[in-house]
């Protein structure tokens, strides 16, 4: 019996050493192939005065495969994102709602006159009046609460329908971003009471002749509180959207510039300066149609001061999509905006505090803390990559790739990530950055997690595009 027990255990210590050793080889191996592929990538003449980082850890035992220029900071573009949604995920968690309340104020009479106003106050719902969800379309919520409104006997308003948006003070926008990206809808800012992703579209005729002014048809939400200066003109046909908006948060002024394709057929997105202001005129106006009239204009939290608020009454209090379902949109369309509202929700949601740099600095200690990153290596401004001051380091973007992998979130941040080069990976874009972080796992059942960020490369994003997805190609 003895002896039966020496010879399985030889086997057994056999069996693991073989094991180890086949996990060397398999990580030696694909660490040669990912060398000569890096090499291969970086002697290219458009990368000769940037800089790339590339880190790759073993999916299943989180060993490092490979990396290079790995404690560099880069410009994350919207890779940067995935840093954000894991943090909600971990912090907020996935069934986490963001929740919006009517109310009104004052007193109802008889005859149904309301001697008071009626009052929509937010906390940060980057969801609320979006087409991705059934239940947070424009149409339906204001329907919902124009019912609501009618169920109370509201029959008029000795008062103003009020957006109060003061939470986050007003609409900001996170600081470090450009002028150039403001007044465009992926540069919209946050409010505590966002609406309809707090943009609007507009469409445009093109002109017969290159060169002549094209014109805008018509805007997709009435909004006549605005003074759209249009100076596009009409592009080749091919040359496809060259249009810019150039506004601020409560411009009344929109300039929009550049060229629209004489082919092009699409609905140029613009930033609404004051996305509180347009969903209580939206709301007023709703009211107007059912013959519920307020006697003074829709205003927003600046009115508030002057408002008792000793007599009110809810009348519905909405509730966001769950933050796995925020998560997926926010991944997989890159809206800068979702990633805003999760920061701001995360500062006010630990201390009771509402900057943007806030939320940055409670990542930074929130993945100190968890993975022992230091405030160097996630050096960030933003929470959607859009500012590009921000500097991360690939290992601690792959070290978070690699801890939600572990975590009960990890289904459905992993649905969130899109697929690119068919492998499952966020991608991010500014001036001269292109970047990506996912996980992939091989034909042979090899898994891994990645980040590759480039700084600073030259000519065409498509071409370097293409480069970076044949690096990658080493981890299939």
């Amino acid at each position: 019996m003895l002896m039966k027990k020496i010879a399985l255990y030889s086997i057994a210590l056999s069996t693991y050493a073989l094991t180890g050793m086949t996990s060397s080889l398999f990580a030696q191996d694909i660490r040669v192939k990912i060398q000569d592929a890096f090499n291969q990538f970086q002697n290219q003449e458009n990368v000769k005065n940037g800089i790339s980082s590339l880190t790759v850890f073993d999916g299943k035992t989180g060993q490092t495969i490979y990396a290079v220029n790995e404690n560099i900071g880069l410009a994350t573009a919207s890779t940067m994102k995935v840093i954000t949604a894991a943090t909600a995920l971990d912090f907020l968690g996935k069934n986490y709602q963001f929740k919006t309340t009517l109310y009104y104020t004052g007193t109802i009479d008889e005859t149904g006159v309301l001697n008071g106003n009626i009052i929509v106050t937010g906390t940060g719902d980057p969801t609320l009046g979006s087409d991705r969800y059934p239940e947070t379309k424009a149409d339906v919520v204001l329907n919902k609460w124009i019912a609501a409104i009618q169920k109370a006997g509201i029959r008029s308003i000795n008062g103003a329908v009020i957006a109060d948006d003061r939470l986050y003070n007003g609409n900001q926008l996170p600081g470090g971003w450009i002028w150039t990206d403001m007044g465009n809808y992926y540069g919209a800012g946050i409010s505590s009471l966002n609406w309809h992703e707090n943009a609007f579209g507009i469409d445009f005729s093109p002109a017969a002749k290159v060169g002549a002014k094209a014109e805008i048809i018509q805007d997709t939400t009435r909004a006549p509180y605005l003074n759209i200066i249009n100076e596009t003109t009409t592009g080749r046909a091919g040359s496809g959207d060259n249009v810019y908006a150039y506004a601020a948060p409560y411009s009344t002024k929109i300039f929009v510039r550049g060229t629209y394709g004489q082919d092009l057929k699409k609905t140029i997105e613009l930033a609404s300066p004051d996305p509180a202001y347009d969903l209580a005129f939206q709301l007023n106006e709703g009211l107007k149609k059912q013959g519920i009239l307020a006697i003074q204009s829709p205003a927003t939290g600046a009115k508030m001061d002057s408002i008792d608020v000793s007599q009110k009454q809810t009348l519905d209090v909405h509730l966001s999509p769950t933050m796995d379902k925020i998560v997926y949109w926010f991944n997989q369309k890159s809206i800068n905006l979702y990633g805003e509202a999760l920061l701001k929700t995360i500062a006010y949601t630990t201390a009771g505090k509402t900057g943007t740099d806030d939320g940055a600095n409670y990542i930074q200690k929130y993945w100190n803390a968890k993975l022992g990153i230091r405030p160097s290596e996630l050096n960030s401004m933003d929470g959607s990559g859009l500012a590009p001051q921000n500097r991360v380091t690939t290992l601690a973007m792959n070290k978070i790739m690699q801890y939600a992998q572990k975590q009960n979130w990890y289904p459905v941040f992993y649905e969130s990530l899109p697929t690119y080069n068919d492998m499952k990976m966020k991608s991010g874009t500014i001036g001269g950055v292109l970047g990506y972080t996912g996980v992939h796992t091989n034909k042979n059942g090899q898994s891994f997690t990645y980040t590759l960020l480039v700084n600073n490369y030259s000519g065409s994003g498509s071409n370097m595009r293409k480069q970076m997805f044949k690096l990658l190609d080493v981890l299939k």
